[in-house]
């Protein structure tokens, strides 16, 4: 089985509000888009990977390949304006022979095989697998007029991640058609062909890096001591 992952790392980065592109920030002294590309090389279930970058990080994260001696990349393309854009350019450097689809942020530095296998597993079953934890606080839908609408039970409300995983000629079928929608997430794509979309277990130490808040948590993450890559 062929598994290829498309690592998205063209995002702008705005709400990081730093000089330096998000996924060459450091944490603990390595940058941020290496610890998903070393998790996504080491994993056996990964048989090669399509880097996606802009043109100003584009030659930064080549030479960072390089310095980490990172294995089984395929290829770097551009992305595109929105992520989706860039998961597309993504898509349009697949090999024929790939079967499945890993899609990972490399803003989510923290990706443990366990997670990888998991939903790997879970996407050979249903087609469709994406990693996501149980929210873990009050949700309100409030107004325009910022007045309480309604409190949502929590008991069935998950938070979704990356990693995401799907078959090659369902994300295909799913981008061919709705690929031009506004969408935050590529399983929401999956959805709209009516296609059931199976949750895995993520990690609650799978967070995302957008403000530079999340840095001090990801710093206090590596500093408990925890082997993410075995998780």
């Amino acid at each position: 089985m062929h598994v290829t992952a498309i690592l998205l790392s063209a995002g702008k980065g705005i709400r990081f509000k730093s000089k330096v592109p998000k996924p060459l920030v450091k944490i603990a002294s390595k940058p941020v888009i290496i610890y998903s590309l070393d998790a996504l090389a080491r994993s056996p279930y990964i048989k090669d990977i399509i880097v996606v970058v802009n043109s100003g990080n584009k030659e930064k994260i080549r030479r960072l390949i390089k310095k980490y001696r990172i294995g089984k990349i395929k290829s770097i393309v551009k992305g595109g304006e929105r992520r989706q854009d860039s998961v597309l350019n993504g898509l349009k450097a697949l090999d024929s022979s790939t079967d499945f689809v890993l899609v990972h942020d490399s803003a989510r530095p923290f990706i443990g095989n366990g997670i990888i296998a998991s939903l790997i597993e879970k996407a050979k079953k249903n087609k469709a697998a994406i990693a996501g934890v149980p929210v873990k606080f009050t949700v309100k839908k409030v107004s325009g007029s910022g007045f309480v609408e309604e409190t949502i039970p929590r008991k069935r409300l998950w938070e979704i991640q990356t990693p995401q995983v799907f078959r090659k000629d369902l994300i295909l079928k799913a981008y061919a058609r709705f690929g031009q929608n506004d969408v935050t997430d590529d399983s929401s794509l999956i959805e709209k062909l009516g296609r059931n979309v199976c949750v895995a277990m993520g990690s609650y130490s799978n967070i995302k890096i957008t403000t530079p808040e999340d840095l001090i948590i990801a710093e206090a993450i590596i500093k408990k001591g925890r082997d993410l890559c075995r998780e």
